[in-house]
């Protein structure tokens, strides 16, 4: 059987890492902590699992932390995760017997990444990562921010998850702060890296910035939409979300249907047309596109990223409220029974129901 080293960086992790490490700790048959500065408690918590820690002065490139991680790891394969990861008791037991079946024919094994779950522990939005990689492949992370490593070899995707358990972020400004002083040292972005500036400026609700980042994005790769999808199909519909905060609707209409001219629209983009239409009270076409979001669930294993709720509980969720305002009734409480069925303790689903009675 091959064996496991786990690699990660952290820093002033000390209210989530022992939840990480218990998790995983019958797993890793080696633990490598990389620590980036920790004032906290971390080190000393680490220290009950592994003598393994090293320290790694800062530099503002979470890549260069990575690949010093990996550097230190001396068994088969490398699986990385981050302090506010853990591994669920169902989906490590699916990774003790992946681990007894490694035979080092795969490189790569590429599982999803629970990014956001509800209280259940139900993911709502789903990513896919490349997370256990051989370690005489030497794989690299490249780019300081939204690091990434590029799968190559002999991949193959397997049923098992890594959940997300954010906390606080610490420092909101952080990743924009290393975007902005690789612009000031005049390093050229790429098309990620493009993509991933405009998303910053989103997440941190400087919508004017964004859409000016985001319609240079668009503009510059839309001739190369299939090639760049990944992020184009995400940028497409988060400028469309930025686009309806500063209440641009004709802008946010035609943005979305940019999708529509290169390939069949997944669910999250029928639902956001969908929303223009109830919004302008165009209730029999917003149903058209909130079942046709139904028709079109997104596949998380062939598309890579997918908010699971706009497969089935958005729409439910809003053809429950078109069909209130048409005056079917009966048919608005199936659609919002539908939506309870998901999520039976979410709160727009319990007033729909309260309304409905």
């Amino acid at each position: 059987m091959k064996e496991i080293s786990l690699c990660m960086i952290v820093k002033n992790e000390e209210n989530v890492i022992s939840r990480c490490l218990d998790s995983v700790k019958d797993l890793a048959d080696e633990i490598i902590i990389v620590d980036t500065g920790s004032t906290d408690r971390t080190k000393e918590i680490v220290s009950q699992y592994t003598n393994k820690i090293y320290d790694f002065e800062w530099v503002d490139d979470f890549s260069k932390a990575r690949n010093f991680s990996f550097s230190k790891a001396t068994k088969d394969y490398i699986l990385w995760l981050d302090a506010d990861d853990v591994i669920l008791e169902t989906d490590l037991k699916k990774f003790k017997n992946l681990k007894e079946q490694l035979d080092g024919t795969i490189d790569l094994y590429k599982m999803k990444y629970n990014y956001i779950v509800d209280e259940n522990n139900n993911p709502t939005l789903v990513q896919v990562r490349a997370r256990l990689l051989k370690r005489s492949k030497n794989y690299k992370w490249i780019s300081p921010i939204h690091e990434v490593i590029i799968p190559t070899g002999k991949i193959e995707q397997v049923d098992i998850a890594i959940t997300h358990k954010k906390e606080q972020v610490k420092d909101v400004n952080r990743n924009l702060k290393i975007f902005e002083n690789m612009i000031k040292n005049g390093e050229e972005l790429d098309d990620r890296q493009e993509y991933c500036y405009a998303k910053e400026l989103y997440c941190l609700k400087r919508y004017e910035e964004a859409i000016l980042c985001y319609e240079k994005f668009i503009k510059k790769y839309e001739k190369e939409y299939k090639l760049k999808r990944s992020y184009m199909y995400a940028a497409i519909l988060e400028l469309a979300d930025c686009y309806r905060i500063v209440e641009e609707n004709e802008k946010r209409l035609n943005t979305l249907l940019i999708i529509l001219k290169n390939e069949i629209p997944g669910s999250e983009c029928c639902c956001k047309i969908g929303e223009i239409f109830l919004e302008n009270k165009e209730y029999n076409t917003a149903i058209f596109w909130f079942n046709q979001a139904i028709q079109n669930k997104k596949n998380v294993e062939q598309d890579g990223d997918a908010n699971i709720d706009y497969n089935e509980f958005i729409p439910y969720i809003n053809l429950c409220v078109c069909y209130y305002w048409l005056g079917d009734i009966e048919k608005s409480y199936e659609y919002n029974e539908m939506a309870g069925k998901i999520k039976p303790k979410d709160q727009t689903y319990l007033f729909n129901k309260n309304i409905l009675k």
